[in-house]
């Protein structure tokens, strides 16, 4: 009998966050040697726990999540999360226009697979989280990257996108607050995406998780907000801001003219269909979970951990840049950086992952795993405690001194 042979959609599809270089973590992990893992960006792992309010809701109501749910969610969630987003400005939704799945990354798939056909092209940002140019591929469709300025903050650069648009474009993708650089675009870039969008008919596609994780007062407003006459699919979630990213509990919201979104909404609800529901145990934390907003605050000020915690790497990455190693823009959400490494020294990024891991016992993420072009960037979350990340990054900063590839 001949082998089982691999589907084509596969080939091109990466996730270094959980790729070759934190395989050969965790078999250095097996074997005894400790390993600072920084490939993710999971909370509970360095020690943040669950708010008080998500743990009695789950422990409340678990009776209430044994049988299957309504395949778009429960009820008292999305009335939850309709009662949320129209706080953040977004218009005429209900509870009828959110879908409720386990995780973003279970809902990406299912918002490519209902929006693009084979060789039809997703406009998406670089650097971008790996999941949507998989959910691309995986719908037989083309990513099409336009790049984001590292030296405007990393906002995303429309007239690239005006280059690279064509009939086959049927989506804009934004990534705002943004991994892997942590930024957050300012409201008057986001109103010319969508100026774009509207001159070329594209559905907007706004990945939001980190909306509740800024830490700096800086501006900040949802698309679909800023631009209610055009269709937005918004995407959030639990995982990052209530340290549940065990729990897979994110969201899609649909708005904009109806009458523009009904096809959309109409292959939404078979796929929620196909997989009966999303889990629903997680689903009974989400009304207590936004009406607990201060928990999430207490990390991103002045003595919250992710504040200091951010504090201390840029601290580390500008002793780094003094010493001419590094260059990087300065996150102002979530929990991740995006350095830039100096001098030429590095030819493959991958490889030095490998060798930052095999050297320092370091896991980091090349640039290229979040589609970046050039190998010259990597990416560091930010989660461990203060002293630990000062620490590492001035570790990976020894390395780079005397390394050239």
């Amino acid at each position: 009998m001949k082998p089982v042979e691999s589907s084509d959609k596969l080939k091109i599809v990466h996730s270094d966050i959980r790729g070759p270089v934190f395989e050969k973590a965790q078999e250095m992990s097996r074997q005894g040697i400790e390993v600072l893992k920084l490939n993710t960006g999971n909370p509970a792992t360095f020690g943040f726990t669950m708010p008080p309010s998500v743990k009695n809701a789950l422990l409340a109501n678990a009776d209430k999540a044994v049988a299957y749910c309504d395949a778009k969610g429960m009820p008292e969630a999305r009335q939850a999360l309709a009662e949320y987003h129209t706080s953040r400005g977004l218009q005429d939704i209900t509870p009828d226009d959110i879908y409720i799945g386990n995780g973003v990354s279970e809902l990406a798939p299912m918002i490519c697979n209902s929006v693009l056909s084979a060789g039809d092209e997703l406009l998406m940002p670089a650097p971008s989280y790996s999941l949507w140019s998989n959910a691309a591929y995986l719908a037989g469709a083309k990513p099409v990257f336009y790049t984001c300025d590292e030296a405007s903050d990393w906002y995303p650069d429309v007239a690239d996108m005006e280059k690279k648009v064509t009939a086959r474009t049927k989506a804009v993708l934004l990534i705002n607050p943004n991994n892997p650089t942590g930024q957050v675009y300012a409201p008057e870039l986001v109103e010319q995406v969508c100026e774009f969008a509207r001159r070329h008919d594209l559905l907007v596609i706004s990945d939001e998780i980190y909306d509740r994780l800024i830490i700096d007062d800086v501006p900040y407003r949802s698309t679909a907000a800023i631009a209610p006459d055009l269709p937005v699919v918004t995407l959030n979630g639990l995982s990052k801001s209530h340290i549940i990213c065990g729990f897979r509990c994110g969201w899609a919201v649909v708005s904009g003219p109806r009458d523009l979104t009904a096809a959309l909404k109409e292959c939404l609800g078979k796929l929620c269909a196909m997989r009966l529901c999303g889990n629903a145990l997680t689903q009974l934390v989400i009304p207590a979970a936004m009406n607990d907003p201060e928990s999430t605050k207490a990390m991103l000020v002045p003595g919250g951990r992710i504040y200091e915690q951010r504090e201390a790497a840029c601290k580390a990455l500008d002793a780094l840049a003094e010493r001419g190693l590094v260059s990087y823009r300065r996150p102002h959400a979530a929990f991740y950086v995006f350095p830039k490494i100096l001098g030429g020294k590095v030819k493959n990024d991958k490889q030095f992952a490998f060798d930052v891991l095999a050297a320092k016992h370091i896991l980091i993420v090349a640039g290229s795993g979040f589609d970046w072009p050039e190998p010259d960037h990597f990416r560091l979350v930010l989660l461990p405690e203060a002293e630990k990340i000062y620490q590492a990054v001035l570790e990976i900063g020894d390395f780079l001194e005397t390394y050239q590839q």
